[in-house]
């Protein structure tokens, strides 16, 4: 698995993630929209980690810094 996410793209995927945690355990929002938005955002915290986008891959876009590019 080839890194395809840079720092910005992590750090955005992850404040958004806190941001939805944040707003769904004060109750602000609720239900099944609740639930999707949490999961999606556990979903971003995970592909931060580990710095890959599965949805990246097909259409070969990369957010991260190639070493060989001047």
């Amino acid at each position: 698995m080839k890194k395809n996410m840079g720092s910005a793209d992590r750090m955005v995927r992850t404040v958004i993630a806190i941001v939805i945690a944040i707003l769904y355990f004060t109750n602000i929002i609720s239900g099944t929209l609740g639930l999707i938005l949490l999961v999606l955002a556990g979903v971003f915290l995970f592909t931060s980690f580990i710095s890959f986008c599965p949805l990246y891959a097909p259409f070969g876009l990369s957010t991260c810094k190639n070493k060989e590019e001047h």
